[in-house]
């Protein structure tokens, strides 16, 4: 045991996490894994999201992290979001990974870039029930290196 700290120390350093994480807003969180660090157009990350919320507005954010093997300032995303009652609509995306210097957005550490690419804000979700996310790239080169992973979070609105 480290002198100085007994054992109900650990305690107090669980409640800030504990508080934190009840504070958190996000009625879902996932992110899929790129094989090899290469996000094929065939490999097309689908996100099954259950709502049971639809008096509530939420925030729609896609997370994406890349290396610098990414050989692109900008990325085109192809969305199809389907509804529970199979209602779909198709948006076409592009997104700014980085400044015409190079200098990459978001956060990182060394080779690892990860930023969240806001999708919609503001969405009530009009029906219950599982809404599915199908994000396909729109590059114009079949298999992008350099991307490690795609994700979506879905989080209420603050108001």
């Amino acid at each position: 045991m480290i002198k100085g700290i007994n054992r109900y120390s650990w305690f107090f350093f669980l409640i800030p996490f504990v508080l934190l994480q009840s504070c958190n807003n996000a009625a879902y969180t996932d992110s899929i894994q790129m094989p090899g660090k290469k996000w094929e157009l065939m490999n097309i990350p689908s996100f099954s999201v259950p709502v049971d919320d639809t008096i509530n507005s939420h925030d729609v954010i896609f997370s994406i992290r890349t290396g610098s093997a990414y050989p692109f300032r900008n990325i085109y995303l192809f969305v199809q979001t389907t509804s529970p009652d199979g209602k779909f609509i198709t948006d076409t995306l592009e997104y700014y990974l980085a400044d015409e210097k190079g200098n990459w957005f978001g956060k990182g550490f060394g080779d690892i870039h990860e930023l969240d690419l806001p999708y919609k804000s503001n969405v009530y979700f009009p029906v219950k029930g599982t809404y599915q996310f199908n994000i396909r790239h729109g590059m114009r080169i079949e298999d992008l290196n350099g991307v490690y992973d795609f994700g979506l979070r879905i989080k209420r609105t603050a108001k």
